[in-house]
């Protein structure tokens, strides 16, 4: 008979466990039982807070299909273990509820046996509840499981406050899964800071800020003494030591570290380490000869690791070691980079400087949030260079996949080693990677394994490398570097790289394009079922919802297409950096009346909102709360101002000077050019945003050739300028053609924009496009000039049907009952916040604090690493 390999456990690590043995060969030789003790097949516990943005809990799991290919291997799922007999090799469980097999199953609550040769504890680790009076009261949760969510999913609908106790890294995701919620959350950490075990002092405070500016508090130094309960026993509030406000909550999240789940190791006489785990040598094997156990619950040289990835590492060693490998697991690299409520923070070697004789180098920009050390020690060549030792990332965490690699490699440093955290726009040098790089750190995956899986393998895109590596097939955060390494590779060698927009789309975005527009698709399930595979991702979503705004003008927010909107196009509204959003009202050319500027006034007092001129001579107005964002706009539009479209890729502003009306340099009438252009483009989805600008003669106010299309007045006609923006890599725009009369001018530009829609990637902006094409510019000139394409009429016909089929997006919106609905900032108080919410002021903008609760008359906004300024 076949050997029989039992592995207790099917989360993520237990998982991959069973996925080495079948791609390595061992399900050949033994059969596999994997005894899972939740109810559903092993998923994705790092990206657990996506739960909530989720249409089922199916986007999570790492087995979808329910079942593993290989009929050796046997899932039983809700299978509870509650004995090893070591002596005769059996372990003892619950019968599941569910069996996902094709044997019949045995009736719910029976206790069976099943004989092992060869046993894997991979049992995890639980989270640890510390001994507070008042832990057993109902709305106590702990953060680990999909019911622990659904739990705490369900206790929010009734909910204004909650509280989470431990500012580590599972603690952040535990807030932004309340903050999710439309809860008012509070994040409490007895540590003096945030993610103490990871980066310092200055990057705590970094995070921290970052973490208030989204409408979190944050309290740290803090130990919790008692969680107060009301009359019917649920959470009322929580008590401090040394503090005597207490903290008014209904819900409390404890995510203060995991424990490793040894009990049944230790029942069944395993030996264990000091600290708790289960104590196991370099092949993961217990102190039985015959168990070996993987992941949080294991304690290698007494030390347990906490990270997937190290978890990982030891199911590959234990496969290794049953096929008679040499595989050691001797340590791992607890390096780690994450975004925490949207914030990038990396730590990665001896973060702390704890080598004797290292040096740290810092960059701090707080006003932009932005913090990076490096600790750096002399080199032990003796040529005065330095070797990187480690370092911390808060707000950009870019170049950690080129910094990290260098810790280990050993490598001597550039000469200015700042350049490598110093902003590209200080002249700091690009850094290129080298083989060794790790790229994914969840898998533990090379820029060098990448390329040979290209080069020897025969992978040509993401999905095969996933397939071939693992890289970016856990938490996703390194696909855009495997996909740019898989293209630099195969336009090194000259041959056609794969341009698919993504994973689940071989298709390039222009192809796309043109697919939608051949076969009439108005749905994104249309058209991942035609031309593409599974549901959907952050990069194609979008994309698509562009692709179907920029041919049919449709409701952004209509059901089919809704949900593949990002943050912004999904609430009509620029969100800020604190979780609040912008109103912007357009104003064609600039050009406005007393009437409507007394209604913006009063919209801005009325709602208190930060107002702004901008540069693109608009009126910007900050600081309105997602459910004041319907009133804001019937106000504006019963005064006839329409959306601006300061959240779309679509255009923004056509920019304009006095011209000829009130400037007696000015030529041409660039006003009244401007209002019509920006009415003829308005609501025009694109790949990026566009922004547009008229000059009335050659001094050039409206600095139109700083913008995607400039025009500028000549005594002859108009001048078009093409391909100008700022951003990342500001760009001038190019002459495309020179004294045009007006229809002409329009004609050209209707024919450039619809070429640039059409043609352009996925958040290409039109300077980097026209770059991009064979010929650059002349090449546009060709197409829309010379029309050597025979596309003029069609292109025209494109832009005339987008005129043809404009309304405002706002106005329909206040019209649409269901659209309206979506605008709800709390659950539980769809009208208005809770009147214990305070808001804070930004830049002397007042809004009263509601319910007494502290105003603030002044901001402290430091500008420098030893600067600050009070604003008030």
């Amino acid at each position: 008979m076949r050997p029989t390999l039992v592995v207790v456990g099917h989360g993520m690590v237990g998982h991959r466990f069973v996925q080495a043995a079948i791609e390595r060969g061992l399900t050949e030789t033994h059969d596999v039982v994997v005894l899972g003790e939740e109810p559903r097949p092993a998923y994705d516990r790092v990206a657990l807070t996506s739960f909530f943005a989720a249409e089922s809990a199916d986007e999570l799991s790492l087995l979808p299909e329910g079942n593993y290919p290989d009929p050796r291997v046997r899932l039983v799922l809700d299978a509870a273990v509650t004995e090893i007999d070591r002596a005769a090799r059996t372990v003892t469980y619950v019968s599941p509820a569910l069996r996902l097999s094709s044997e019949p199953l045995a009736d719910p609550g029976e206790v069976q046996l099943l004989h092992y040769d060869v046993l894997v504890l991979a049992t995890g680790a639980a989270p640890f509840v510390p001994p507070v009076p008042g832990r057993e009261l109902e709305n106590v949760f702990v953060y680990r499981t999909i019911e622990d969510l659904e739990a705490i999913r369900e206790a929010s609908r009734e909910a204004t406050a909650g509280a989470v106790i431990g500012g580590g890294l599972l603690g952040l995701e535990a807030a932004n899964a309340l903050h999710q919620l439309g809860v008012e959350t509070h994040v409490v950490e007895m540590a003096p800071r945030l993610m103490a075990v990871q980066i310092d002092e200055a990057g705590g405070a970094t995070l921290k800020r970052h973490v208030e500016q989204l409408g979190l508090s944050v309290h740290t130094g803090v130990m919790t003494e008692l969680i107060d309960g009301d009359a019917d026993g649920k959470v009322s509030g929580l008590r401090f030591r040394d503090r005597p406000q207490p903290l008014d909550v209904e819900i409390v999240v404890f995510s203060a570290g995991i424990r490793p789940r040894d009990a049944l190791a230790r029942e069944c006489g395993l030996d264990l380490a000091e600290r708790g785990g289960i104590l196991v040598d370099e092949q993961c094997r217990t102190s039985d000869a015959s168990i070996f156990a993987i992941g949080e619950c294991a304690a290698p040289d007494g030390r347990m690791y906490g990270l997937v990835a190290p978890g990982y590492s030891m199911a590959e060693v234990v496969v290794d070691t049953l096929l008679d490998g040499p595989g050691a697991f001797t340590g791992a690299d607890m390096s780690t980079k994450l975004k925490l409520l949207g914030v990038d923070v990396a730590s990665f070697g001896d973060a702390f400087a704890t080598t004797e004789g290292s040096l740290e180098l810092v960059y701090s920009d707080a006003v932009a949030g932005i913090y990076k050390k490096l600790v750096v020690a002399e080199s032990d060549a003796g040529d005065g260079g330095f070797v990187l030792l480690g370092g911390v990332l808060v707000g950009d965490a870019s170049a950690y996949g080129v910094l990290r690699p260098m810790v280990a490699s050993g490598l001597t440093l550039p000469d200015n080693p700042e350049q490598l955290i110093l902003p590209a726009s200080s002249g700091a040098a690009p850094l290129g990677m080298p083989d060794e790089a790790q790229v994914c750190s969840c898998n533990d995956v090379t820029k060098g394994q990448i390329l040979t899986a290209v080069r020897e393998e025969g992978c040509e895109d993401v999905k095969s490398v996933k397939a071939c590596t693992r890289a970016g097939s856990t938490c996703g955060s390194c696909v855009n570097v495997v996909k740019n390494i898989i293209e630099e590779h195969f336009a090194s060698e000259g041959k056609v790289v794969d341009r698919g927009l993504c994973e689940h789309f071989r298709l390039s975005r222009q192809e796309l394009y043109d697919v939608v527009s051949v076969h009439g698709y108005r749905r994104f399930d249309d058209i991942v079922e035609a031309h593409g595979s599974g549901r959907g991702c952050d990069i194609c979503k979008p994309a698509i919802a562009s692709i179907l705004a920029s041919q049919f003008n449709g409701h952004v927010l209509e059901k089919e297409n809704a949900r593949l909107q990002d943050t912004n196009d999904a609430y009509l509204a620029n969100i800020q950096r604190n979780g609040t959003y912008s109103v912007v009202p357009r104003i064609p050319g600039g050009e406005i009346t007393p009437e409507k500027l007394i209604v913006i006034g009063e919209v801005a007092r009325d709602f208190n909102l930060y107002t702004k001129i901008t540069g693109g001579q608009r009126i910007d107005l900050f600081g309105a709360r997602m459910e004041e964002l319907p009133a804001i706009w019937k106000r504006l539009v019963d005064a006839g101002f329409e959306s601006g479209h300061a959240y779309g890729k679509s255009l923004r502003t056509v920019k304009s000077c006095v011209g000829s009306t009130w400037c007696r340099f000015g030529v041409q009438d660039s006003v009244g050019l401007a209002i019509a252009l920006e009415l003829r483009y308005r609501g025009l989805r694109s790949p990026h945003k566009l922004k547009g600008g008229v000059s009335g003669c050659a001094r050039e106010c409206a600095e139109a050739r700083g913008k995607d299309f400039g025009v500028i007045a000549t005594e002859k006609g108009w001048n078009l300028y093409v391909g100008g923006n700022g951003g990342a890599v500001p760009a001038h725009a190019r002459l495309l053609a020179g004294d045009l009369d007006t229809q002409t001018l329009i004609s050209y530009l209707d024919r450039f924009l619809m070429y640039y829609i059409r043609t352009a990637d996925r958040l290409q902006r039109t300077s980097t496009w026209i770059e991009s094409l064979d010929g650059g510019l002349d090449r546009v000139r060709e197409v829309v000039v010379d029309d050597s394409l025979g596309l003029g009429a069609e292109l025209e016909s494109e832009m005339e049907r987008h005129v043809g089929s404009y309304f405002d997006e706002w106005k329909a919106t206040i019209e649409d009952p269901e659209k309206m609905s979506r605008f709800v900032s709390f659950v539980n108080a769809p009208d208005t916040p809770d009147p214990s919410i305070s808001f804070t002021e930004e830049r002397g903008q007042i809004r009263p604090a509601e319910a007494g609760g502290p105003v603030v008359l002044a901001t402290t906004i430091p500008v420098g690493p030893a600067r600050s300024a009070v604003l008030g």
